[in-house]
Order: C-alpha cells, then sequence, then structure tokens
C-alpha cells in the first residue's frame, strides 16, 4: 500500500465564472470587489492520496481530521475513490480553511487559518505491515505539534526499509522561521528515498546556493532521486548516480494548477510501483516513462479547477 501522510483542508477556490461579490449601497467606495469563493476538498497530501485512489493504486491517507462536515466530506472523499482511511485520526477541532488566489497564469497562492484545528494535534500511528511507500510534504511539516509527530513517523518508516517520498511543497506564509526549517529540511534527507520539488521551492530551500550545486548536496545527503517539476516545461530528475533525464510538459488550457504538484506526486509513486521500481533503482527508459505518466496525469489536474486529479482512464495510457 502507498499511504500519503498529512493534513487535509479545505481551498476557498474564486468561483470560475461568476462576478466578484460587490460592496452594499453606502459602502465607502474604496472597498474592493471581493471574489465569490468556493470550498473544495484539499491539502497536499489529501490531495496525493484521492490521485494515488483514483489511478488505481492500492492508497491509503494518513492523518488527523476534523469530526465537523468539511471532515466527514473529506473522508468521504477518499472513501469513494478507494482510499484506506484506517490510520486517519479524528478530532473535535475545526478543519483548517486555506484560502487560494489565483493569478492570470493560473497559479495559486494561498492563505491559512489553521490556529486551533484538527491536523495540528496528529499523534504517531503503528506502520501498517503492508506498507510499500510512505509520501510526506507541505503544511503538515510546518505546524507543531503534529509536524514532529510526522518527522518521527519519516525516520520509523525509513529504518524498516519503506520507500519513502518528500514533497515540501513550501508554504512561506506559515513559515516564521525560513533558517531553521531548511536546517530542518537537511535533517530529513537521510531518510528520504525520493525528494520532489518544483522549480520555486528549489530556489527557496537553496537560498543563496546556485540550485544545481544544491541538489548535487541534497543528492549526497541521502535521496535517490529528485524529480524538478518546471511548470509548463516538463519535469526533470537528477539520480545519485549523476544522471538526469526530462520530458517536456503536456500542453494544456490551464484553468489553475491547484492539486498540480499532488498529482504528480501521485503518478510518480504509483508509476515507480507498477515498473516494479520501488525496491530497486530505475533504469533511464524507466525514468522517462515515470515522468512522461506524470506529466499527463498534471495536465490533466491543471485543465480543471481546484484539486481534481485524473482517473486512470483519462490517461490514455497503454499500461
Amino acid at each position: 500500500m502507498i499511504v500519503s501522510a498529512g493534513e487535509a483542508l479545505i481551498d476557498l477556490v474564486p468561483r470560475q465564472g461568476e462576478p466578484a461579490v460587490v460592496p452594499g449601497r453606502g459602502a465607502p467606495a474604496t472597498l474592493p470587489a471581493l471574489p465569490a469563493l468556493e470550498p473544495k476538498l484539499g491539502g497536499g497530501p489529501f490531495n496525493t492520496a484521492l490521485a494515488l485512489g483514483r489511478l488505481g493504486a492500492a492508497a491509503g491517507f494518513c492523518s488527523r481530521i476534523s469530526r465537523d462536515h468539511f471532515g466527514d466530506a473529506l473522508l468521504d472523499a477518499l472513501l469513494a475513490d478507494g482510499v484506506d482511511t484506517s490510520l486517519v485520526q479524528r478530532g473535535d477541532e475545526p478543519t483548517t480553511l486555506a484560502v487560494a488566489h489565483i493569478d492570470p497564469s493560473g497559479s495559486a497562492a494561498y492563505s491559512f487559518y489553521v490556529q486551533g484545528t484538527a491536523d495540528r494535534l496528529f499523534e504517531l500511528p503503528t506502520l501498517l505491515p503492508e506498507l510499500t511507500a510512505l509520501c510526506f510534504g507541505t503544511c503538515s511539516l510546518v505546524l507543531e505539534p503534529g509536524a514532529s509527530a510526522y518527522e518521527r513517523l519519516l525516520r520509523a518508516a525509513s529504518v524498516q526499509g519503506v520507500f519513502t517520498a518528500l514533497d515540501p511543497n513550501i508554504r512561506t506564509g506559515l513559515i516564521t522561521d525560513p533558517a531553521a526549517y531548511r536546517a530542518r529540511f537537511l535533517g530529513w534527507l537521510p531518510s528520504v528515498r525520493l525528494l520532489k520539488l518544483s522549480e520555486e521551492d528549489a530556489a527557496w530551500l537553496a537560498d543563496d546556493t546556485p540550485v544545481r550545486t544544491a541538489l548535487k548536496e541534497w543528492l549526497a545527503a541521502g535521496p535517490q532521486a529528485v524529480v524538478l517539476t518546471r511548470g509548463a516545461e516538463g519535469l526533470t530528475v537528477f539520480t545519485a548516480e549523476g544522471a538526469e533525464h526530462s520530458v517536456p510538459g503536456v500542453p494544456v488550457d490551464v484553468v489553475d494548477t491547484i492539486g498540480a504538484g499532488d498529482t504528480v506526486n501521485a503518478a510518480l509513486l504509483h508509476r515507480l510501483d507498477r515498473l516494479g521500481a520501488l525496491t530497486r533503482r530505475p533504469r533511464a527508459d524507466e525514468w522517462l516513462d515515470v515522468l512522461g505518466f506524470a506529466a499527463r496525469a498534471a495536465a490533466v489536474t491543471c485543465a480543471r479547477a481546484g484539486a481534481q486529479p485524473p482517473y486512470a482512464h483519462e490517461l490514455n495510457s497503454p499500461h
């Protein structure tokens, strides 16, 4: 089973094709029009688990979810797409909210409402014996006390020989001490087999170091491979052996990029698993296959509003 570990939340996304809400009569003339927001199920690890289930993987989700109506909707969606929820903890605290701001290119930035929410109180679970891969990332590795519990889970899984993947998916608005976070990130790498980063995340983590130099340093610290996503330009993998393989992006009319990176996480793990490459180093032709599959999956997600990863039959894959 491939398990995604981390937060599940509600994205409040500007509604497509609807006019902004204009302040009422008598409001000051300087008040801006406000976009109409629509709640969407989200959270990087949640999206990854959902995408794994839709792609046909034996998928699981590990998190702490609220017992409020948003939490029930999140859990129902996982179950509807065949995701195992036996590692999901529940709490009476509210669900985290993330307000998405979409720029003209479709890229999304977020404001988070996280104080006192359920997913922050995650506790270390017992690992399932059928676990083959475990994926981490995003807010869950920032917000304490849950972040330390996820970190312990990462280390425990690595010690047990589980294939571990990390997508930091940097949210700078949540990181109060960038230097401390970068140091913590370096401390995770000996326990990580696959590191996936966007170009923007790689540049932020590298700080004053050239990205290619930082990539070599990160690979030397433990990962077998780093996959770098380059937006419309495609994906590149850098391996610990010094190889580099790239595929172009798949042209698509972008609605927004919400969930695209999470879809890539799921597609990488699913395809590596199908090739039997979670327990060995992939060949060059296999990396090209894996990256191409991930590019196609991400393109489908980008063509939809919100995080809506594709089902296997939508990718027109020969496998």
